[in-house]
C-alpha cells in the first residue's frame, strides 16, 4: 500500500528525459514515467487512480460520505469529509476508480463534474444532468497511515411516465362486474399503484415488470360490481414513486340503471270525492331515459274517459266504481319499474261539517286538575283555622263562683265584676 504512494512521488519530481523513474521488483507493477514534463502531472493523477489498493475502512476512521439519491437529469452532490485532519490528501473517486478530483484539481474530463467547497475538512463535487450510467459507488479516500475511504453510493431515480387507465368496457349495467387497468411504465425503482373509488380504497392485483434497461413497468388491476349510486363517480389509479408526487390517472364511472318511478297527485289536494277530477302524474327517471311510460289499472280496465297525456293520468267526474290501483309503468334498457296509486271515492259531502271530535282524554285531564285544586284548597283553609285562636267572655259565667245561688250569680253577672276570671274557648 505505501509502495504505491512512493512511487506517485516519485512520479512527480521526475525530469523531462526517458527512462523509468521507479519499479517495482519482480513480481510487481512497474510504473514509468518516460512522458514530456508538460504531461508529468496528468501522468500523476493517472497512476493515483490505475493503483488498484486494497484499503480497508479502519474502525473509528475519520472520514465520512453519505449516500445520494437523484432524480434522473437533476444535479447529485458528494461530500467528503474529515474529522481532525493532518494535511492528509483528499481525493474522489468515480466507480471505475477513475480519479474525479484530487484535492481541488479535477483530472477527469467531464465537466458535468464541478469543485462545489475544498478545505482540509472536505471536498464536496457536484454532478449535474444525472444519467443511470453515473450510478455506482464512488470512493473518498484520504491518504493516511494507514489509508482510508469512504464510500457514497449513488442512486438515480427514474419517474414513471404518465399512468395509463383502461376499462374493460365504457358503460357496466347496475349489478354487473367491471374491470379497470392501470399501467405505469419506465421507471426506477419500481412504482407502486393505489385504487381510489370515491372515498372508498380499492384492493388491486399488481404484476412488476424489469426491463433490459434496469427500468419497470408496473401493471394493477381491480374489480368491483357496481350499483347505481356509482353512476359519475371518478375511479383513481394513484402513482407512489420517491421520484414523483401527486401523479394519478382518472376515470369516472358510466353506470345504467333501470327506472325510478313516482306518482304524485297533482289535483286534488285532499279526499278524492265523487263528482271531482283525478290529475295523477308518474315522474320516472333511469339511466338511459325511459323511452315508455304506461298507465294500467290492476285487476281491471282503466275508465273509458280517463286520459292518457305523456305521463299523466287524468280522469273526471270520478265515482265508486272507479276505485282500485293504479300503476305506472316505466322501462328502459335496462329494465322497467313502477309505481302505484291507490284510489278511494269518498262521497261527495265527505269531510264537510263534520262533528268534531271530543279528545277525552283533555278532558279528563282537566277534571283532574280542577279536583286537585279544590283539594288542595280545602287542605290550606283547614290548617288555618286549626291554628286560629279565639278568646271571649260568657257572661253566664261571670261571678258564679262565688255566688251563693243561681240569682245571686246571674245579679253579679249584670253587676259586672272586675275580678272575675277569664274563661277561655277554642273554636276549631
Amino acid at each position: 500500500m505505501f509502495f504505491c504512494v512512493c512511487v506517485c512521488v516519485c512520479v512527480r519530481v521526475c525530469g523531462g528525459g526517458g527512462g523509468s523513474c521507479c519499479s517495482a521488483g519482480a513480481g510487481g507493477t512497474t510504473l514509468s514515467a518516460t512522458a514530456p514534463r508538460k504531461h508529468q502531472n496528468h501522468i500523476f493523477f493517472m497512476l493515483f487512480g490505475s493503483c488498484q489498493i486494497n484499503i480497508a475502512q479502519v474502525e473509528g476512521q475519520n472520514l465520512a460520505a453519505d449516500n445520494v439519491s437523484v432524480i434522473e437529469g437533476e444535479t447529485a452532490t458528494i461530500s467528503c469529509r474529515v474529522k481532525n485532519n493532518d494535511d492528509s490528501v483528499i481525493q474522489l473517486l468515480n466507480p471505475n476508480r477513475q480519479t474525479i478530483y484530487f484535492k481541488d484539481v479535477r483530472p477527469l474530463k467531464d465537466s458535468r463534474f464541478q469543485l462545489v467547497n475544498f478545505s482540509d475538512n472536505e471536498l464536496r463535487v457536484s454532478l449535474s444532468n444525472v444519467s443511470l450510467s453515473d450510478e455506482g459507488r464512488y470512493v473518498c479516500q484520504l491518504y493516511t497511515d494507514p489509508p482510508q475511504e469512504a464510500y457514497a453510493d449513488i442512486t438515480v431515480l427514474v419517474p414513471p411516465g404518465s399512468p395509463i387507465i383502461e376499462s374493460r368496457e365504457d358503460v357496466v349495467s347496475e349489478g354487473n362486474e367491471t374491470e379497470l387497468t392501470c399501467t405505469a411504465m419506465g421507471s426506477k425503482p419500481a412504482a407502486s399503484i393505489r385504487w381510489m373509488k370515491g372515498e372508498e380504497e380499492l384492493t388491486g392485483e399488481t404484476t412488476v415488470e424489469e426491463t433490459y434497461d434496469r427500468m419497470f413497468t408496473v401493471t394493477s388491476r381491480v374489480k368491483f360490481s357496481v350499483t347505481k349510486e356509482d353512476d359519475g363517480v371518478p375511479v383513481d389509479c394513484i402513482i407512489d414513486h420517491p421520484a414523483v408526487k401527486d401523479l394519478l390517472a382518472q376515470r369516472h364511472l358510466e353506470v345504467l340503471y333501470k327506472p325510478e318511478v313516482k306518482i304524485v297527485v297533482t289535483y286534488p289536494e285532499g279526499l278524492t270525492r265523487e263528482g271531482d277530477n283525478l290529475d295523477l302524474s308518474c315522474i320516472a327517471d333511469g339511466k338511459p331515459h325511459p323511452h315508455q311510460i304506461n298507465w294500467l289499472r290492476v285487476d281491471e280496465d282503466v275508465p273509458p274517459h280517463a286520459v292518457v297525456t305523456g305521463s299523466d293520468l287524468y280522469i273526471e267526474n270520478l265515482n265508486k266504481s272507479y276505485n282500485g290501483t293504479y300503476r305506472c309503468v316505466a322501462s328502459n334498457a335496462v329494465g322497467e319499474a313502477y309505481d302505484d296509486y291507490i284510489l278511494y271515492v269518498y262521497d261527495s259531502r265527505a269531510g264537510e261539517g263534520a262533528p268534531q271530535k271530543i279528545d277525552h282524554a283533555v278532558i279528563g285531564g282537566v277534571v283532574a286538575v280542577v279536583m286537585f285544586a279544590i283539594l288542595c284548597a280545602l287542605i290550606v283553609l283547614g290548617r288555618y283555622f286549626a291554628r286560629h285562636k279565639g278568646t271571649y267572655f260568657t257572661h253566664e259565667a261571670k261571678g258564679a263562683d262565688d255566688a251563693a245561688d243561681a240569682d245571686t250569680a246571674i245579679i253579679n253577672a249584670e253587676g259586672g265584676h272586675n275580678n272575675t276570671d277569664e274563661k277561655k274557648e277554642y273554636y276549631i
